[in-house]
């Protein structure tokens, strides 16, 4: 073998041990390179994972809130609608009284309500048909007793039941309706406690 080929030789193997030697490196870059990208994949999946759980987590509580906030309204509303319903009964239990028993009640209403002063008192056209004999003398002693008189309106006034007092072109209203309507938060309050403690 001549001295060129001996330099040929030699020369293809310091490159065949250079090529070997980069190979390696590169094959060790290339196993770093991967081994860092799985561990910076496995700790975004791990982060990722924590997010999802956390946010699965305040899903779950927040629709566990907001469906103990539903039943409780609804339980509320069917509490309401109870109650609304029971007071309804007792406003139609006023209207359905006896004669008797409803004129004493509006009685009792007047005692109330009358004013020392002159004024008209106004019924309507059923409560002035089926108004008890001495009731108007009941109504004078009642406003005398305050220090006033009353006349009762032969006009009816457009009401369910109970009275108007009008006094110098003021009215007060003592309909029924408008007692219950004036005392339905306390009614509501008794009714709330008595059915639901």
């Amino acid at each position: 073998m001549s001295g060129l080929d001996k330099m040929k030789v030699r020369i293809l193997e310091d490159a065949k041990s250079t090529a070997a030697e980069i190979t390696g490196k590169a094959r060790e870059e290339a196993e770093a390179a991967v081994q860092a990208a799985k561990e910076a994949a496995e700790a975004e999946s791990a982060q990722i994972i924590e997010r999802a759980e956390r946010s699965a987590s305040d899903h779950i509580r927040k629709a566990g809130s907001s469906m103990d906030m539903q039943r409780r309204q609804a339980l509320l509303g069917a509490k309401q609608d109870v109650i609304g319903e029971v007071l309804d009964e007792a406003y139609r239990a006023v209207m359905d009284l006896d004669d008797g028993s409803y004129f004493k009640l509006l009685e009792k209403l007047l005692e109330k309500h009358v004013l020392p002063g002159d004024g008209e008192i106004c019924f309507s056209a059923e409560d002035l048909r089926r108004m008890p004999e001495g009731f108007e003398e009941k109504i004078s002693r009642v406003a005398a007793a305050k220090g006033g008189s009353l006349k009762v309106s032969g006009r009816p006034a457009q009401m369910d039941g109970g009275f108007l007092l009008v006094y110098g072109g003021i009215e007060e209203n003592c309909t029924i309706r408008a007692v219950f309507d004036a005392g339905r938060e306390e009614m509501s309050d008794r009714v709330n406690r008595m059915l639901f403690g």
